[in-house]
């Protein structure tokens, strides 16, 4: 059973899903911010504190809404190569969101660049200079909802948001990208991999809330990496 951090403000049930001398992976939940902002002291910090850290470095972002695993460092070097592993794209990461949108198809390849629209938002250009791609699954769950495996070939901010609200199935719950409201956004990072000193690790997390029907998703998206992933054309 993973550990539980001890309930304190904007750290109640947060599970640690592994740790050891190099690393912390935890499971985030929803509505948290990772940094400092207006709102809050922020996960790292709160973390550094609860768990008597000397340092914790935050090696990849989750947006606010997203819940699922984030994984941080306990040491600077540590920190730089698992960075390093995320700028060369050699991290294995696999998302699920949901929505009840109908999309304009139902597996492929979303690409295009990222541009700046109003407010903070960002929206996707039929243009290819620096391309945010996405491939993905999905698969109906009954009732309109619809749940999608996404596999961010690239790591750009708000990039699975957009993607989904690009092909007609904005995420549920994201507002800021006219998804249908709920009590939170459905984006949750799944599955997490990378090596560490030769060694490799690979870590799932399914997400908790009932409304990702767990029993009717495809037997094949257990084993994530061996997929038949969508082609990306060089």
């Amino acid at each position: 059973m993973p550990d539980i951090l001890p309930n304190e403000t904007c750290l109640a049930d947060i599970r640690i899903v592994a740790q050891t001398d190099d690393f912390l992976l935890i499971n985030k939940p929803p509505g948290i911010s990772v940094h400092k902002d207006d709102q809050d002291a922020g996960l790292v910090m709160l973390l550094q504190t609860q768990l008597q850290l000397p340092a914790l470095y935050l090696v990849h972002r989750l947006d606010r809404m997203t819940s699922g695993l984030l994984l941080l460092a306990k040491r600077k070097a540590v920190a730089a190569e698992l960075g390093r592993q995320f700028a060369e794209r050699r991290m294995v990461k696999f998302y699920m969101a949901l929505s009840q949108a109908k999309p304009k198809k139902k597996q492929g390849l979303i690409s295009g660049d990222m541009l700046k629209a109003r407010r903070g938002s960002w929206k996707l250009a039929p243009t290819a200079e620096n391309p945010a791609r996405t491939q993905f699954f999905s698969h109906g769950l009954g009732d309109g909802l619809r749940i999608f495996l996404l596999r961010p070939v690239t790591g750009k901010t708000h990039q699975l948001r957009v993607a989904l609200k690009s092909i007609g199935a904005p995420i549920l719950g994201d507002s800021r990208y006219s998804g249908t409201a709920a009590e939170r956004g459905f984006l949750h990072a799944w599955y997490l991999g990378f090596e560490l000193d030769g060694k490799p690790y690979r870590y799932s997390c399914l997400p908790e809330e009932s409304q990702w029907r767990q029993e009717g998703w495809p037997a094949q998206w257990a084993e994530p990496e061996l997929l038949a992933w969508p082609e990306i054309k060089k």
